[in-house]
């Protein structure tokens, strides 16, 4: 069995565990919960095929969707950062670099990668409380769930590959 996979397998398992038991219970001052369950996405190689990367979001999506009672939310949100991931990864990765590159502070600098996680969280955070509420009636709610979720959960990504690059 490639290690790669079980890599990938570990990684699945750790972050919805994390994410259904410890982080979906944290609401900063009411507003700011961790997405970290994201931070799988930033993961997939720079080869890697496009329908497993959108296969693998999906299904974690679909779990976490399970758990956390929104429906669909997480799984089409984390599938549309799944895919828009080789794009937003490509201003960042210098054009000599190898082909099976994995994302991060190692590969990427700090900064590229700060820029690039913050991107993708972003997103990921704008289109799930675009659709979580699915109103813009109290759109200052709205903009502070995105910010804070944005900031907390970028805080979070940030610590989790500080702490992978010195391993």
């Amino acid at each position: 069995m490639n290690i790669d996979i079980v890599k990938i397998f570990g990684w699945f398992v750790v972050l919805i565990l994390a994410q259904v038991f410890v982080l979906n219970h944290i609401h900063l001052f009411g507003v700011a919960t961790p997405l970290l369950y994201i931070y799988f996405v930033f993961l997939f190689r720079r080869n890697m095929p496009q329908w497993g990367s959108l296969l693998w979001a999906f299904i974690m999506g679909l779990i976490i969707d399970t758990f956390s009672n929104t429906p669909g939310v997480s799984s089409a949100s984390l599938t549309l950062i799944a895919a828009v991931q080789p794009f937003v990864l490509r201003p960042f990765v210098p054009r000599d670099s190898a082909e099976d590159l994995q994302p991060g502070v190692n590969t990427l600098s700090y900064v590229q990668y700060l820029w690039y996680a913050a991107t993708l969280t972003f997103i990921y955070n704008l289109v799930f409380f675009s659709l979580e509420m699915f109103s813009f009636f109290n759109i200052l709610t709205w903009l502070e769930c995105i910010g804070g979720s944005t900031l907390l959960t970028l805080l979070l990504i940030l610590v989790i590959e500080h702490v992978r690059s010195r391993v």
